[in-house]
C-alpha cells in the first residue's frame, strides 16, 4: 500500500531528520547478518541476581503491577530509590515528591529535558554523548552547544575554561554524564566542584546522568547533587538496568527537588504515563541487595576491562582504559586507519567482531574521527574469543 502524500513536505519532522536510525540497530544487525561477537550494543549477555528475577515473577503472579501502577512510580520502589540515595551518598529525597520512576533512563532524559526547555534554550553537553541527548535536545527546540572532552595522558579529560567560555545569556542547562559514556571518564571532585560553581555563579541547571554510579573502577562516584548550591538546581537520573543487568526491564527514576519532579512528571505522564510495573517491585528488592553485591558486581566488571583492554592493547590499538562505565574507547591510527566508521563497518569481515564509531557521537566529527567504543559486559569466555579475534588485526 502506497502512503498518501498532501504535500512535498516530508513525513519525518525536521526537527529529527538529522538522526535516521541509530548506530546502535545498525551494529546489532551486522552483527546478526555476519555472526558476529557484538561488542557495540551496551547490554550484558547473562541475566542478572535470580532472587531479583524470582521477585518480578511473584509479582506479576500476585497481581503486583499487572495493571497501570502510580503514575509516579509504586511507593515501594520509590521508597526504595530514596533510601539507595541516602544509603549510598547520604542524601534525603522524600519518596512522595522527590522521586519518578520512569521508563529507563532514557524517558527520563526526554522527560526532563522537554520539561526544562523552550524553543531558543541552549544546553551544554559533554562530548562524545550518548545519542539521545542530542534527539532528546532537539525535539524540544532547544540548541546543543558541545563541550569537547579530549584524549590526554590515556584518559579523555574536560577542559574547565572551555566549559565556562560556552555559557551565554540563552543556557538554560548543564547535561553532565559521570561516569561517561562512551569514554568511561569519571569527572573528579575537583571538576564535579567546578561545575557546581559555576551553574551556582550564573543560576543554571544541571541534569546528571548517573546510570552507571555502580561501575566506578577506581575511586567512587560523587553525585553533584551533594554538592553546596546544587541540592535545589541538579536533576538526578539513573536506572536500574545497568546495576541489576536486566537492561530489558526498563526501570529508571528521577531525583530532584519536587518543583522539578512536578515538571519532569508533567511531560513524562505524557510519554508513556506509566511502564514496567512488576518490575518496579523487583527492583524495589534489588535496591535493597547487600554491599557484598554491589562490590562484587564492580569486580566482576573491572576484571572483564582488563581482559579486553590488554587485548586490544595487544592488537596494536591505543587503548583509553576506563575509570568507569561498560566500555572502552580506543583510537586505531596506530593500526594505520583513518576513519572508525569505515573501520566498524569492515571489522566482521576481517576478525568476526562488531564495535561502535565514536564519531557519530561528536559534532565535531573529526575529533572522534579515529575513536571505536568496546563493551566489555560479556560473559569472560566471549571477551577471550574476542580477544583472539582480536589477534587476527595483528596478523
Amino acid at each position: 500500500m502506497t502512503a498518501p502524500v498532501s504535500s512535498n513536505r516530508p513525513f519525518l519532522n525536521r526537527r529529527l531528520a538529522a538522526f535516521g536510525t541509530t548506530i546502535f540497530a545498525e551494529m546489532s544487525a551486522l552483527a546478526a547478518r555476519t555472526g558476529s561477537i557484538n561488542l557495540g550494543q551496551g547490554f550484558p549477555d547473562t541475566d542478572g541476581p535470580a532472587q531479583i528475577a524470582e521477585a518480578a515473577s511473584r509479582a506479576v503472579l500476585t497481581g503486583l503491577g499487572n495493571q497501570y501502577p502510580p503514575g509516579p512510580g509504586v511507593p515501594e520502589l520509590r521508597t526504595a530509590i530514596a533510601a539507595h540515595q541516602q544509603r549510598f551518598y547520604g542524601l534525603d529525597y522524600d519518596p512522595d515528591s522527590e522521586v519518578l520512576v520512569t521508563a529507563g533512563a532514557t524517558e527520563a532524559i526526554a522527560a526532563t529535558l522537554l520539561a526544562l526547555l523552550e524553543p531558543g534554550d541552549e544546553v551544554i553537553a559533554l562530548e562524545p554523548y550518548y545519542d539521545s541527548y542530542a534527539a532528546c535536545i532537539a525535539m524540544a527546540g532547544a540548541t546543543r552547544v558541545p563541550v569537547t572532552l579530549r584524549p590526554h595522558a590515556g584518559a579523555f579529560t574536560l577542559d574547565l575554561d572551555e566549559l565556562r567560555a560556552a555559557v551565554t545569556p540563552r543556557t538554560r542547562l548543564i547535561l553532565l554524564n559521570t561516569p561517561h559514556n562512551p569514554t568511561g571518564t569519571v569527572l573528579t571532585p575537583a571538576e564535579l566542584a567546578a561545575v557546581a560553581e559555576l551553574a551556582v555563579e550564573r543560576d543554571l541547571l544541571v541534569v546528571t546522568d548517573e546510570v552507571y554510579e555502580h561501575l566506578v573502577f577506581e575511586g567512587a562516584h560523587v553525585p553533584l547533587a551533594g554538592l553546596p548550591g546544587m541540592r535545589g538546581r541538579t536533576v538526578s537520573l539513573s536506572s536500574a538496568g545497568k546495576t541489576f543487568s536486566f537492561t530489558g526491564w526498563k526501570v529508571g527514576w528521577v531525583t530532584a527537588a519536587p518543583e522539578l519532579v512536578a515538571a519532569v512528571r508533567s511531560a513524562k505522564q505524557f510519554l508513556t504515563y506509566v511502564a514496567s510495573g512488576p518490575f518496579q517491585y523487583a527492583i524495589a528488592e534489588a535496591l535493597a541487595l547487600p554491599d557484598a553485591y554491589y562490590d562484587g558486581f564492580r569486580a566482576d566488571l573491572a576484571a572483564k576491562r582488563d581482559i579486553l583492554a590488554n587485548g586490544l592493547s595487544a592488537a596494536g590499538f591505543e587503548v583509553f582504559r576506563p575509570q568507569g562505565t561498560y566500555f572502552i574507547t580506543t583510537d586505531i591510527t596506530p593500526l594505520g586507519e583513518k576513519d572508525g566508521l569505515a573501520f566498524c563497518r569492515a571489522l566482521p569481515e576481517r576478525c568476526g567482531l562488531v564495535a561502535i564509531p565514536n564519531q557519530v557521537f561528536y559534532d565535531d566529527r573529526q575529533a572522534g574521527r579515529t575513536q571505536v567504543r568496546w563493551a566489555f559486559c560479556k560473559r569472560t569466555d566471549v571477551l577471550e574469543e574476542a580477544v583472539d579475534r582480536l589477534g587476527r588485526l595483528a596478523r
